[in-house]
């Protein structure tokens, strides 16, 4: 079988680290990156990834026919004209969260993979990346739990503020926190509950701590329901000082035979390391360490780019995700200190 042939697009987000990692463990090989400018990423990554060549001109990578797939992890707001341009070029791709920022861009993106054939892929780290939520899913196909009929997210994050770009602050350029952020909570949503659509039911995003950066939406929320199931987020960009890692991310499944609770990144005050689960049903009441669970994403995108499947994810999937998040966003309520463009 032969190799697969990967190229970067933008490394604006430190999410392009775990992607072309990911990529080169599935055993893929890269051919070279492109950035514009010199992100605050640009010392890490070219120290991490130091044997792959930088190039000047994107369409250099573009016209390489050995290219098979492009991650693209610029800012959110040019994700997906750059996807648009690698498949309009006969390239996949695997786009960091959001894939995109507006409702306009997502029918591009409809129109170009329905045109090209392409995959158009997002990499949601928060599901693909995080061993004990792999574990979780295994669980609940075995009906560890019965049928998963509500999800509660949260995604609380560490502002970093003096770290931060100018574009981190800018409505127009990050999308907001909940096309942005809660895009990963509506994905595990639809994917717990195999929900192929649902309902933004309300949603309202604010800015209760930032007043000097207006247009930062530091806090959101989302009730939405399917047919099946209905769902709580919450993400926000409080996580205090003291807390040991960015963010304490937990996920609640609430199943008609039992619960399952992710404390994917830390487990506060109490037992060290990542990806602790814990599991309450009818004969079991226990604590399971997930951290050594394999992860798939990455292995079966690389299957789907060469066999043409959806093994890593639908692509109506991730469509679905995308379309939610930006209704959530447009019809959040505005709290605080919000200014700007909505």
């Amino acid at each position: 079988m032969s190799e697969l042939k990967v190229a970067v697009l933008g490394i604006d987000h430190r999410h392009i680290f775990g992607m072309l990692a990911g990529m080169l463990d599935a055993g893929c090989v890269c051919t070279g990156w492109w950035t514009e400018g010199e992100p605050g990423t640009l010392d890490g990554f070219s120290k991490r990834f130091a044997d792959l060549p930088r190039v000047a001109d994107r369409a250099q990578l573009l016209a390489d026919p050995d290219v098979d797939l492009v991650l693209i992890a610029d800012i959110p707001a040019r994700r997906a004209a750059l996807a648009i341009e690698a498949m309009q070029a006969g390239k996949d791709v695997m786009t960091d969260k959001p894939g995109c920022t507006t409702a306009a861009q997502l029918q591009q993106l409809r129109d170009v993979v329905a045109q090209t054939g392409r995959i158009w892929s997002i990499d949601f780290s928060e599901r693909f990346e995080v061993p004990c939520v792999a574990r979780a899913a295994q669980l609940v196909a075995e009906g560890a739990i019965g049928r998963v009929v509500q999800t509660m997210g949260v995604g609380p994050h560490r502002l970093n503020l003096p770290s931060r770009p100018d574009w981190f602050f800018k409505r127009d350029q990050y999308g907001g926190v909940l096309c942005d952020i809660a895009s990963h909570q509506i994905d595990q949503f639809l994917y717990f509950t195999q929900s192929t659509d649902a309902q933004i039911v309300s949603s309202s995003v604010g800015n209760f701590a930032n007043p000097q950066h207006p247009e930062l939406e530091d806090f959101g929320e989302i009730l939405l329901r399917s047919d099946n199931a209905q769902g709580y987020i919450r993400v926000d960009w409080y996580t205090p000082d003291a807390l040991p890692n960015w963010g304490d991310g937990r996920l609640t499944l609430l199943g008609t035979e039992g619960t399952i609770e992710l404390r994917k990144y830390v487990d506060v005050a109490t037992r060290e390391g990542t990806d602790h689960l814990f599991l309450v049903n009818g004969d079991r009441c226990e604590y399971i360490d997930a951290s050594s669970e394999p992860l798939s994403y990455f292995a079966a995108l690389a299957h789907d780019v060469r066999n043409r499947t959806e093994t890593a994810m639908s692509q109506q999937h991730c469509f679905t995700v995308m379309d939610l998040a930006l209704q959530a966003q447009q019809k959040a309520q505005r709290r605080g200190n919000l200014t700007g463009a909505v």
